[in-house]
């Protein structure tokens, strides 16, 4: 019998500067769902999901360094690989 497969989510600040971020999560995770609330927004999707540079880069019209995204990080979940490209979240059971 398969386990179920465990979502992996990233909570984020509400704010002019997540919103392209969010963007680009949604855009390259198809499989990805946004749960918005007051102040902040949480991004989550089963098993694993990414953040690419080079498409937040295409949104925002400027080099994007993923170190930025920490300031505005509430919370994670799941296995974290971060290099200077992509940070992915993934869960393994």
């Amino acid at each position: 019998m398969t386990a179920p497969i465990s979502n992996v989510f990233l909570a984020l600040q509400a704010n002019d500067e997540t919103r392209p971020i969010v963007e680009a999560i949604l855009a390259d995770n198809a499989h990805a769902q946004v749960d918005e609330q007051p102040g902040m927004v949480r991004v989550f999707a089963p098993g694993t999901m990414s953040l690419n540079r080079h498409t937040v880069e295409e949104l925002i019209g400027r080099k994007f360094d993923l170190q930025e995204i920490h300031i505005n990080i509430i919370s994670l979940s799941g296995h974290v690989d971060e290099g200077d490209d992509t940070l992915t979240l993934t869960w393994n059971n």
